[in-house]
């Protein structure tokens, strides 16, 4: 198998892993900036020029989106299924995990559970929007903001109502989500991959953090999940048309609550939580779309290696 990574970090450590996993199996792998990538389209032959030259049509690609440059990378994704090339993830399910507020009224629909929250362009009666998701302490999160960025703990009515308006000023959308206390500053990821939890930490943020996200400094730790909390992790990817994605999620007295789902979610924090090839599954599950495009029954060549310590929840 022919394998793009569309990273533009290739010295990340998801990337390094993608393509060391690749190459393990027997498959080329090559790494494209997709902001390098110009898209050319004509009548039954779209193509892509990168670093001034044609791009050789590859089996599959590996899209790995940063939010920031999510409008170009799932443009340059859409021209790869164009041309009939196999992704990971598709484009469409990657915009609908990137607007907050589109993936949370589909995560509602579908019947996953999920901390109450309310959206609204504007409001002058802040003191009942607080009310409509449980009454303050609240998070308020602009719809934009990745990787803990842009989250916000309101302890009281007035400073909820001090940041919104702040928000309003700047012209910035928000979302206001109910806090669960209960949660203690941790939070629950499960990799999900093609239909499967295929990995799951706990990560708990640092005392007095609220955030978790190891990106502002949150330890990851091995966990095993409830059952409850593999099918909600299960049924949020299914509901937004993920074949690979990280379900992040609060332990409540309710049930698991999901948070976000993250269509190209960090292979550090949980290989390095879980000793698993999380890295593998994921090109595995990329050359089987490939096999089942040719109609193809053979496995994908791998290489005999060492068992990896940990067990697959």
């Amino acid at each position: 198998m022919k394998l793009v990574v569309l990273s533009r970090e290739p010295r990340s450590y998801s990337t390094q892993r993608l393509v060391a996993a690749a190459v393990e199996r027997g498959h080329e792998a090559l790494v494209i900036d997709h902001l390098q990538c110009n898209l050319v389209l004509e009548k039954g032959q779209p193509s892509i020029i990168y670093q001034g030259q044609p791009l050789a049509r590859p089996d599959a690609i590996i899209p790995r989106i940063g939010a920031s440059v999510t409008f170009y990378g799932t443009a340059v994704v859409r021209q790869f299924e164009l041309m009939k090339v196999r992704t990971a993830v598709e484009s469409q399910a990657i915009v609908r995990s990137r607007d907050k507020l589109r993936s949370m009224q589909i995560l509602s629909r579908a019947g996953v559970g999920m901390p109450k929250t309310a959206f609204t362009n504007f409001t002058d009666d802040v003191p009942a929007l607080i009310e409509q998701v449980g009454g303050a302490p609240v998070i308020i999160k602009l719809l934009e903001g990745t990787q803990g960025l842009g989250v916000v703990l309101a302890e009281s009515v007035k400073a909820a109502q001090s940041v919104i308006e702040a928000f309003h000023n700047l012209k910035a959308r928000i979302l206001v989500q109910e806090f669960i206390q209960e949660a203690k500053g941790a939070d629950v990821r499960a990799f999900v991959v093609n239909g499967e939890v295929v990995g799951a930490m706990r990560r708990q943020g640092q005392e007095g953090e609220f955030r978790s996200n190891l990106h502002r400094g949150g330890v990851g730790t091995l966990v095993k999940l409830s059952r409850a909390e593999k099918a909600a992790a299960l049924l949020a990817a299914k509901a937004l048309g993920l074949g690979v994605a990280g379900v992040d999620m609060l332990q409540s007295k309710r049930g698991p609550l999901v948070l976000e789902v993250n269509s190209s979610p960090g292979l550090e924090g949980i290989e390095k939580a879980t000793g698993l090839d999380i890295a593998g599954r994921l090109v595995d599950y990329t050359a089987e779309l490939t096999l089942r495009k040719r109609g193809g029954k053979e496995k994908p060549k791998r290489k005999k290696v060492a068992p990896e310590a940990g067990q697959a929840n």
